[in-house]
């Protein structure tokens, strides 16, 4: 019989760290009833005075090949009852366990000031990471949020591994170390990527819910210059991408605002975004098709708007509104949208949860709300991961870096 993969997470709120990493331990073990290949960590800043302290307690009860993780805003994992929970505000450490037969697991660590130029060639991204694309590696991505590259970073392991899967996010900023932390294997980092591929017998499926519902029509950028949209026109026709006379941006706002409810016109008055089309040749856009950006502010004068990513004509947009609301239904769309597109539910292992800070109860007003969703339409897999300053994930063909966002890894056997 074939050896399976398997994958088990475990999760404490034990306000004692010596006491939370035994818990953990202990409990994931007894979950996996295998070697492990792979582990990955994540603490809360509640801990964050005693973050040095993690990897030795942990390399005391455990011997593992391979271990990574963060320091997180909150965590995520399956406690004693095996439900997921979503632990924020609290003390809290997650760990989960993966046992990978048939899976090279190759970790590594990325300064942030070793990045290649955007015009060096694949085999300098090669070259830092030390993995070869002819293994179509997954990857999982953890970085620190104060590096500057990380777009860059995403853009040239995309370019290097077109294909392959890349999800993470960035660890959280302690108010009392004014930092972030990593873990790479018996490493304390505090800047750059850690990381792990994942390569052979393994399949990683990925979700990206945005928290976002479009509202009015797709628009196609006629006039815009870096990241300001000078004049838009409205796709008249999906089919012929036919498009209206061109109009600002502004306008086309205060024609939209007309036609809202009521609730919709005061959500927009704090929640409004842009979506950028990231397909240039699917003609006809779903909710999910966009790479949700800030709107940064309105020029009255022009009626331009500035948006938080470099625009060109061409591109296609859509205004968006983001509240508890949409980003259930977002996540809920999303999750059918899989279960309708894969037969690999009843066959994933575990699944990964990179979750922006801004989620959680904050915006729902009750605890556990993505995990517990996630786990209506994937059922009976463990889940753990934490809660990000910036969630990474791809839309489309590329990798991007998110806000209030869900990003989910799902791994399973081929």
């Amino acid at each position: 019989m074939t050896d399976q993969m398997k994958w088990a997470s475990a999760l404490s709120t034990r306000p004692s760290l010596e006491a939370a990493v035994g818990e953990v331990v202990e409990q994931a073990q007894r979950s996996l009833q295998a070697p492990a290949d792979l582990g990955l960590v994540f603490i809360s800043s509640a801990f964050a005075s005693e973050y040095s302290r993690l990897l030795p307690l942990l390399q005391e009860r455990l011997s593992l090949p391979v271990l990574i993780g963060c320091s997180g805003g909150g965590v995520i994992g399956m406690n004693q009852s095996g439900e997921a929970q979503e632990v924020e505000q609290e003390a809290g450490l997650s760990l989960s366990l993966a046992h990978l037969p048939g899976v090279k697991v190759q970790p590594f660590h990325i300064p942030s000031d070793e990045l290649p130029d955007l015009d060096s060639p694949p085999s300098a991204w090669v070259d830092l990471t030390g993995i070869s694309p002819e293994d179509e590696p997954q990857f999982v991505l953890l970085s620190d949020p104060f590096s500057s590259g990380i777009n860059d970073l995403l853009q040239g392991l995309d370019y290097a591994y077109p294909g392959s899967a890349k999800v993470g996010g960035l660890a959280s900023v302690s108010s009392i170390t004014n930092s972030s932390t990593l873990f790479f294997n018996d490493q304390v980092l505090y800047e750059g990527t850690v990381g792990v591929a994942l390569s052979g017998d393994i399949v990683m499926e990925t979700i990206v819910a945005q928290g976002c519902r479009p509202i009015g029509q797709t628009y196609r950028v006629a006039e815009g210059e870096r990241n300001i949209v000078l004049s838009i026109e409205e796709q008249v026709d999906a089919d012929a991408l036919a498009c209206g006379m061109a109009k600002t941006p502004l306008e086309v706002l205060q024609s939209l605002f007309q036609d809202l409810s009521d609730e919709d016109r005061a959500l927009a008055q704090h929640s409004l975004f842009v979506g950028i089309a990231r397909n240039e040749f699917k003609q006809r856009l779903e909710q999910g098709d966009f790479l949700i950006r800030n709107l940064l502010g309105v020029d009255p004068k022009v009626g331009a708007i500035a948006i938080g990513d470099r625009v060109r004509p061409g591109q296609r947009i859509q205004f968006h509104l983001r509240d508890a609301q949409a980003s259930a239904e977002d996540l809920e769309m999303m999750l059918e949208r899989y279960q309708q597109n894969t037969q690999a539910n009843s066959e994933a292992s575990g699944a990964l949860l990179f979750s922006c800070v801004g989620r959680g109860q904050g915006l729902y007003g009750q605890p556990n709300f993505d995990s517990h969703l996630f786990g209506r339409y994937i059922r009976n897999i463990p889940v753990s991961g934490f809660f990000c300053g910036g969630e990474i994930g791809p839309v489309g063909d590329a990798t991007f870096l998110h806000g209030y966002t869900s990003v989910f890894g799902i791994c399973r056997q081929p």
